[in-house]
């Protein structure tokens, strides 16, 4: 399996890797994502956003799904 991001995943997720830069030069301690989508598009770049995440030292959150009506 490569380990490297897909390309463009830097450009992609600038904001991303940036939040994470600023969250750890100001002590906060976790991040909030509102889906798992936020941190990539294929298992590359969620992997490459969970790193980043864990080199910040930071925890993750991600925001509970709104119900939705079950269809049974």
């Amino acid at each position: 399996m490569n380990d490297a991001p897909t390309p463009g995943y830097e450009k992609k997720f600038a904001d991303f890797i940036r939040m994470c830069a600023e969250l750890r030069a100001k002590g906060v301690p976790q991040i909030i994502v509102a889906s798992p989508s936020a941190l990539g598009d294929t298992y590359t770049e969620m992997i490459e956003s969970l790193s980043r995440i864990a080199d910040a030292g930071l925890t993750l959150h991600i925001t509970a799904r709104e119900p939705r009506p079950s269809h049974n």
